[in-house]
């Protein structure tokens, strides 16, 4: 196995490769990551040394770039994890979401079909998505399947079900050999500063305001980093061609309990920093568009593929605040 990971110096790509750059099955690991503001290449660590890894510092926006990548390396996989993430970002300025996340894909998924022409029973192309792409679900209403219907609220989440539609169009098409996975909100170490949980343990270690959108009573479904890459890896290697799986933990929360949990282990675990840090957090005016609950049914990956989120939520979010107050203590 040749496999490509684009996004790789990103928070998820970065843990997929330490995942899986030790798997016996592959011969090749590429990163193609086009550095972005959101890449952090000392996510790595020691990878780079290793013999297997190889990187291109390359946007999936430029096609020729990208073709002469995959044909260069003779991929044989791709798990494609690169794209536009952050919901507020799209808001302000959602084109380069186009850009990145629908042609992007596009090009990929191009490039992919010229170079494994009368190979497609050998290739494997795993695109990866996200449970926004359905929606609102309702409060009570049963978890997100992978039947349920598409209706993006964001540019972000357009972008995605956009690529989604592309990656399955190809399949139907030409039969090309994609797979999709749409998963629920990812944390863990290292996780850009941007997102929800490292923002607030930032907050609260500088003392500042924790601000929550709306009344906060948003409802998120959350996974450990780790345990969706050993998730990425199954669907991959194992899962039916042409289908979709949901991953997720099971572990809903709304974002008001995020953020209280998120200041009790702080004062627990930084006591210097004086304590009784939920009188930091604050409501302010709501997202537009905003959300109010995802929810992911991951039976189908479980009863096929036999995955399931192995992690302890409670003892992964504290891993997460000590790895954070730790890395601002070492910086």
């Amino acid at each position: 196995m040749n496999l490509l990971v684009t996004g790789g110096c990103g928070f998820i790509g970065s843990n997929a490769i330490h995942h899986l750059i030790g798997q016996p099955e592959i011969t090749l690991l590429v990163n193609l990551d086009g550095l972005t503001y959101a890449a952090n290449p000392a996510n790595l660590g020691v990878i780079p040394a290793h013999p297997k890894y190889r990187f291109e510092q390359t946007d999936l926006r430029d096609r020729a770039a990208t073709a002469a990548v995959v044909a260069r390396h003779g991929i044989t996989h791709v798990l494609h994890l690169a794209a536009e993430s952050h919901v507020d970002r799209s808001i302000a300025a959602p084109e380069i979401f186009l850009q990145t996340n629908v042609l992007g894909t596009f090009h990929l998924l191009e490039a992919c079909r010229a170079a494994w022409a009368g190979h497609f029973s050998t290739r494997r192309f795993l695109h990866v998505s996200t449970d926004e792409v359905y929606g609102d679900l309702a409060p009570g209403a049963a978890a997100f399947t992978e039947r349920s219907a598409y209706a993006p609220s964001s540019p972000y989440s357009a972008s995605k079900a956009a690529a989604d539609h592309l990656v399955r169009a190809c399949h139907r098409t030409y039969e090309f050999p994609a797979l999709i996975t749409n998963c629920g909100n990812n944390f863990g170490p290292g996780q850009h500063a941007e997102k929800l949980i490292p923002l607030i343990i930032d907050r609260v270690r500088r003392r500042q305001s924790v601000p929550l959108y709306g009344d906060g009573r948003q409802v998120r479904d959350w996974i450990f980093v780790r345990d969706h890459a050993e998730a990425l890896w199954q669907v991959l290697t194992r899962g039916r061609v042409g289908e979709t799986y949901h991953l997720g933990a099971r572990c809903e929360r709304t974002n008001c309990e995020i953020a209280e949990r998120l200041c009790d282990l702080v004062d627990e675990l930084a006591p210097e920093l004086g304590g009784h840090s939920r009188a930091l957090i604050s409501h302010v005016t709501d997202r537009p568009g905003h959300d109010r609950r995802y929810a992911m049914n991951p039976t189908k990956v479980e009863s096929e593929l036999g995955w399931k989120a192995q992690t302890n939520f409670e003892d992964a979010l504290r891993e997460t605040v000590r790895w954070f107050l730790q890395s601002v203590g070492n910086s």
